[in-house]
Parts: structure tokens; sequence; C-alpha cells
């Protein structure tokens, strides 16, 4: 068997689906719930893209235990998918690029900060597990993003080294992970404008998946 030319990882939120504003507003709705106020620009800055433990000790201003840690993430993940559900659906041109990524033998994978609840509304609710080889999540890993470890982990699961990998993502934190785990990054645009991306690193900025091929990918690897 030949051996792949490349790998493609994916996180998930603001990637495989554009629902920034929703994660917003849940996360408002949480803090206001819980007698504490939260702003977009604190949610960009501080809890996008970040494990659910570090994002609630930003909120509450203190670490949580491990039993009020999975209490909070779940009230807030609910308010999410209650919010969002209507409105679920993949980002445009997605299932279209994942299905000529899978026809060409590209391997595949998820590396999300996403609670597994989450995991399962997104990729069984849009049915998108199938297109990926394996899926790493924040219980999987002891260093959550902007730290390398989940996406070096989703490269080895793949077997593909990591300077064969090609990671998707929206968040700086989640760019910062793909870039020190010696990989390339496209920068999604729904989280943060292309301005402000300009300077991430990201070695192509999109809006969508619309257009993008597993040729035109593999051309931002470096050559062999």
């Amino acid at each position: 068997m030949l051996t792949p030319a490349f790998a493609a990882l994916f996180d998930m939120d603001g990637v495989l689906v554009d629902n920034t504003d929703f994660h917003i507003n849940a996360w408002i709705q949480f803090a206001h719930h819980n007698g504490l106020t939260l702003t977009r620009q604190q949610y960009v800055d501080h809890i996008n893209g970040h494990v659910s433990a570090d994002s609630m000790a930003y909120v509450f201003g203190h670490p949580l235990s491990a039993t009020e840690l999975a209490q909070r993430t779940e009230e807030k993940e609910e308010i999410y998918r209650t919010l969002y559900v209507p409105h679920r659906q993949p980002l445009t041109g997605l299932l279209d690029f994942l299905t000529a990524m899978q026809a060409d033998g590209v391997p595949m994978a998820v590396g999300t900060s996403a609670p597994v609840s989450n995991i399962g509304f997104t990729l069984d609710g849009l049915a998108l597990r199938p297109f990926f080889d394996t899926i790493v999540d924040a219980s999987m890993v002891t260093h959550g993003k902007p730290d390398p470890e989940i996406y070096l982990k989703a490269a080895d699961r793949l077997n593909i080294p990591p300077a064969r990998c090609v990671v998707f993502e929206d968040a700086f934190a989640g760019i910062e992970a793909g870039l020190r785990a010696g990989m390339v990054v496209v920068a999604l645009a729904t989280t943060h404008t292309r301005a402000e991306l300009a300077t991430s690193g990201a070695a192509l900025i999109i809006d969508n998946f619309v257009g993008l091929t597993p040729a035109s990918i593999q051309q931002l690897l470096p050559t062999e």
C-alpha cells in the first residue's frame, strides 16, 4: 500500500461548523445564570479554542474540582446545543471537500477541545464521523491547546509524520498548537477576520471550503 502524501487534521467548532456566535451566546448566558459577566471579547481572548478546565477557571476566577467542572461544562453545553440545533449544518463546501479527500485516500482526524457530548452532537448529528479515521478530544490529552499535544497525538494515530500534516483551525490557540506541532496550518475566518489572521502564521486563510481540493492542500506542504 502506498504511503499517503499527507494527512488533514480538523478542529471541530468554527471549522466543520460555523457555530462561534452560538458558543459565545451560550457562554454569556451561562455566566449570567451564575451571577457573572462575560463579554464577546473575553470569549475570543480567553475561551475560544481552550479546553473546558481552562475556560471555566477563567470565568469563575479559580480552578474547579473535577465534579464541578463536569457539571458546569454540561450546563453550558446544554445551553449551546439548545441554541444551535435549529441552525446545525456543515460549513459551506465541507461535505464536497471531505468527500474528495476521502476518495483520494487522505487520512483525516478531528482534534477538538469540545466535550464528548458536543462531539456526538456535531459529528453524528451531521453524519460527519465516517469521514474521519480518528478523533482526539480534550479528555485524551494532558495539555490543551495551544500546546501541540492534541495534534501530535492525532498524527501519531494516523501514522503520519507531523511535517506531512495540515491542520484546519479557526482559533489562535489552535493555530499555535498546529504550528508548534510542526504542521502546516489553514485558518478559517469564521471567528476572526482575515486581517486578524494575517499574522497568525497560517499558510492559507479561507472563508469556507468551497473550491478547495486535495491537490491545492498538498501544494501547501514543503517539497520533499
